[in-house]
């Protein structure tokens, strides 16, 4: 058994759901803000990246709900593991950093997702 600061496992999924909840509340403001630049007029090309937008968001919105889902499930082993023992196993130890790593590339990506349609919006304002 590796012995792991319970708490700070604990802590650290629920953190993660806090930011993957943030920012699946951005992207759902993001994909209003979509919706509204199409009441102006726009170019094809502002069209098409609208639509591209609107897309990746909606890609991105199901990957926040699965990465969710996947940390949950991480939280209820932890609580499991906790029911038997003071102290969790190797297996969710591995299976943290694992999640920590899947968390780590999905936050990366939605933060260039941001970048990017910040600057689309930039752009297009102008």
């Amino acid at each position: 058994m590796v012995q792991t600061d319970i708490s700070q496992i604990c802590a650290e999924a629920a953190d993660w759901r806090q930011i993957l909840r943030n920012y699946r509340d951005e992207f759902a403001d993001c994909k209003k803000s979509l919706q509204e630049m199409c009441r102006r007029t726009l170019s094809k090309d502002q069209l098409r990246d609208i639509e591209h937008f609107d897309n990746q968001f909606h890609i991105q919105l199901i990957n926040i709900h699965d990465v969710k889902q996947e940390i949950k499930n991480h939280e209820k082993k932890i609580r499991g593991d906790l029911s038997t023992s003071d102290q969790v196993t190797e297996q969710t130890v591995t299976e943290h950093e694992k999640l920590l790593d899947e968390f780590l590339t999905l936050e990366n990506t939605l933060q260039e997702l941001r970048n990017d349609f910040r600057k689309f919006i930039n752009d297009t304002s102008c």
